[in-house]
């Protein structure tokens, strides 16, 4: 399991031994600069303590006592005859060129300093090795006070790591400690600006979940009371059946049920239909709303033509372009349908239900659904697209099969509303004065 703490101090850690590293290192190069300045001062000053004579041959083994062991010097006469050799163990390599200048020899690398007295020159001369030594030892007294107080710093960042993510840790204790009815944001009190963004999106979750489980719940309640009536129905028309005394009674009893069975499945189907288009997420893709119209019409062609209704799909103002659309084709099927069903139910015998297309405005497209039927009151038509709200039937409004239209769930135009607002789709009901008339407002893809 990924732990943020152990990260965070793994990279705390590794951090800071880089940081000492590149210190110790930066230290060692600036020493070794301060020393060479320091060495070239006392090389010239060894040179310029010589007296200013000529000097006469030296026995190898005496020194000048301004001399250190680290410090080399010789010197040779006009002839290139060396005179002098301050240590015995090695000849010193020889430069021609007067000044500093660094010259490869016994040991590695030497700091030469050639200087001209009288006709004899003078070379000092000192191992760079030497010099290195001393830098790195200045660098490491300046490190290692550094590296004992790691372990420390090591703590003081687990108790800074441990202290910066409690309000992470109290965050999930708050969520931990709830149970799964309690919904209410998550305080923002005191938290830190990096886990506000956190406990922002919990809040937003759960205000998302409130509002889909107070749905949800006013859903069930409503469908509950929806139910209640036609299964008492039922039960009581079932017992009417069961005490009819002759084969007419029972027909009829048999016949009311029969009813009240068709009214329930149709409650029960539109109830699913609305539960399954709860979702706010759905598979959209290209659809073709002329194909789509006339496949809707050719599925209802036979209960317009049961009931004596004249449904057809027209062309009026029709261009012919591609009338396609981004959206759910099953979820647009089903607000076609209920729209047009609604029309076929509220228009009577001899009634004309048109379905066509309005193209005048550039990019879109306008599905208009016309009945013949007497229309919805005007003080209903807000109210319409409510769940379980059935609107009052003017009067003589009959179904297609030609009786009165007596039952109706008041979810279609529920259902239909919802699919528009998935779609973001505008949806309207008009009372023209010749029936009502249903618009769906499109917007059309580029063909």
């Amino acid at each position: 399991m990924k732990s943020i703490r152990n990260k965070l101090l793994l990279w705390l850690g590794l951090g800071l031994f880089s940081i000492i590293v590149l210190a110790g290192v930066a230290l060692y190069f600036q020493a070794r600069g301060e020393a060479n300045q320091i060495f070239d001062y006392q090389m010239r000053q060894i040179a310029a303590s010589l007296p200013r004579q000529a000097f006469s041959p030296i026995s190898p083994g005496q020194q000048f006592p301004e001399l250190e062991d680290e410090i080399m010097m010789q010197i040779w006469d006009s002839r290139g005859s060396v005179i002098y050799h301050s240590h015995a163990r090695g000849a010193m390599p020889r430069q021609a060129e007067l000044g500093f200048a660094n010259v490869r020899g016994p040991n590695g690398m030497w700091r030469v300093y050639s200087a001209q007295i009288g006709s004899t020159v003078v070379q000092v001369a000192q191992p760079q090795s030497a010099r290195d030594e001393i830098a790195a030892q200045m660098a490491v007294k300046t490190v290692v006070p550094l590296l004992l107080l790691f372990p420390l710093i090591g703590v003081l960042s687990w108790v800074a790591v441990s202290r910066g993510l409690a309000p992470v840790r109290k965050a999930a204790a708050e969520v931990a400690a709830r149970d799964m009815n309690s919904l209410q944001p998550l305080s923002d009190v005191g938290m830190p600006q990096e886990i506000q963004p956190l406990t922002h999106a919990l809040n937003d979750l759960l205000a998302r979940l409130k509002h889909s489980t107070e749905t949800q719940r006013a859903f069930v309640a409503d469908a509950a009371h929806e139910l209640r009536t036609p299964l008492t129905a039922l039960r009581l028309q079932a017992q009417l059946a069961e005490r009819a005394s002759d084969e007419e009674e029972r027909r009829a009893a048999f016949g009311d049920l029969k009813s009240g069975l068709e009214r329930t499945s149709h409650l029960v189907h539109q109830l699913l239909t609305l539960a399954r288009q709860e979702p706010d997420a759905m598979g959209f893709a290209v659809v073709d709303l002329r194909t789509l119209l006339g496949s809707v019409v050719g599925d209802l062609s036979s209960v317009a033509e049961h009931g004596g209704i004249d449904l057809g799909l027209s062309d009026a103002g029709d261009d012919g372009r591609p009338l396609q659309v981004q959206g759910n084709a099953d979820a647009l099927r089903i607000l076609f349908n209920n729209l047009v069903d609604n029309a076929l139910r509220y228009t009577p015998a001899g009634g004309v239900v048109d379905v066509g297309f309005d193209l005048s405005a550039a990019c879109r497209c306008t599905v208009i659904i016309q009945d013949s039927g007497p229309g919805i009151a005007e003080s209903e038509l807000p109210r319409v697209f409510d769940r379980f709200y059935r609107a009052q039937r003017p009067h003589g409004a009959q179904d297609a099969s030609g009786s009165r239209a007596a039952f109706g769930s008041g979810l279609g135009l529920a259902i239909v509303r919802q699919i528009a607002d998935l779609h973001r789709v505008p949806v309207t009901l008009v009372n023209t004065g010749k029936g009502l008339q249903a618009r769906v407002d499109f917007i059309l893809l580029p063909a």
